[in-house]
């Protein structure tokens, strides 16, 4: 997994002020930095090609559409720690390269490397992972440079976002097992703005994806749940069943239809429902989620219509038993680009 170029790494970062990386056989040129959040950092690279007539990172590309233009790309880098966080950034590997659709992000190439931590000699390692650029940012950067402005985003476009964000989520859960995101927010939807088209969107960050399906059968295996949860899964777009997980239930899939609804609330208003019950009269944020509790802006002019509004709250059932599956998600959603479609 590229550990042969760890010295070349170092003698780079060195040389460079941590301006080139390799990936595997491929040289890479920081141009900046994107983001950061814990011990990951996102940079946009650009390619280094010495000899035209090597391809470069392209050739290990199923998918011709992944290729850049410009030899420009998305690289995530993390710090890992200890073999805990090794087994985390593995996994996250692991699940990234099972994926294959036009609404999920795909892991272009990766590298794992031993480095050297310090005087004592002892080695921890760095995750390098390659992805396309999306240079318009995320859902959520774009919603609150909109509510800054107080714009939103037409009938037709929310439906339209959504809509491939389900189109994402039913790949994933159509495995055998299924497969949960596990934090379907804002913030991990990339837009891509298109002329004369709804904007392209894109779930990424598979850090938390795991098989969805799990028996619960004590109050060990419960708190363990919502442990995983607390840590894994962003309070205000979390399933009731994930902070209040009962000794004996089956959690499933639907988790992930709670978050949707959540982030169709988002998509529309820039946050999610219980961040903005909230905001109006304070409390729990748990409350809010367990009990379902949901408060509507009273804007845009004209406000969204009335047949969005229930198709949040049929999708934020406090029951995850009840909750519709993707697949009946797809059917109204269809239904209603149909109504309100420009």
């Amino acid at each position: 997994m590229g550990c042969s170029f760890s010295g070349l790494n170092a003698l780079y970062d060195a040389v460079n002020g941590g301006g080139d990386v390799w990936i595997n056989e491929n040289r890479f040129k920081i141009v900046r930095q994107l983001g950061e959040g814990g011990f990951a950092y996102v940079f946009l690279v650009k390619e280094v090609i010495s000899d035209p007539s090597n391809p470069g990172v392209s050739k290990k590309f199923k998918d011709s559409s992944h290729i850049s233009d410009d030899g420009t790309y998305a690289m995530k880098k993390v710090l890992i720690q200890n073999s805990e966080q090794l087994a985390l950034v593995k996994e996250e590997i692991r699940v990234s390269s099972l994926f294959t659709h036009p609404n999920l992000l795909p892991l272009l190439d990766h590298a794992i490397i031993a480095v050297k931590a310090g005087p004592d000699q002892s080695w921890k390692h760095e995750a390098y992972l390659l992805f396309p650029v999306h240079l318009d940012g995320t859902l959520l950067d774009n919603a609150t440079g909109m509510k800054a402005k107080k714009e939103f985003f037409s009938t037709s476009d929310v439906l339209q976002i959504f809509r491939q964000l389900c189109a994402g989520l039913k790949h994933m859960h159509s495995f055998d097992p299924p497969y949960a995101h596990n934090d379907v927010k804002p913030g991990n939807v990339l837009l891509t703005h298109r002329r004369e088209q709804p904007p392209l969107a894109v779930l990424m960050d598979f850090g938390s994806t795991r098989p969805a399906r799990k028996q619960i059968r004590s109050r060990q295996e419960a708190l363990q749940l919502q442990e995983w949860a607390a840590e894994h899964v962003s309070a205000p777009f979390r399933a009731p069943e994930l902070w209040d997980c009962p000794s004996q239930c089956d959690i499933d899939e639907r988790t992930d239809i709670w978050s949707l609804g959540c982030t169709l609330y988002a998509i529309m208003y820039g946050v999610s429902p219980f961040e903005y019950a909230l905001g109006e009269s304070g409390g729990s944020l748990q409350l809010a989620i367990v009990n379902a509790q949901i408060k509507w802006p009273a804007g845009p002019k004209p406000p969204y219509p009335e047949a969005l509004h229930q198709f949040v709250t049929w999708m934020l059932q406090p029951q995850g038993t009840v909750r519709p599956r993707i697949d009946d998600i797809i059917i109204h959603v269809d239904k209603l680009i149909s109504k309100f479609s420009r």
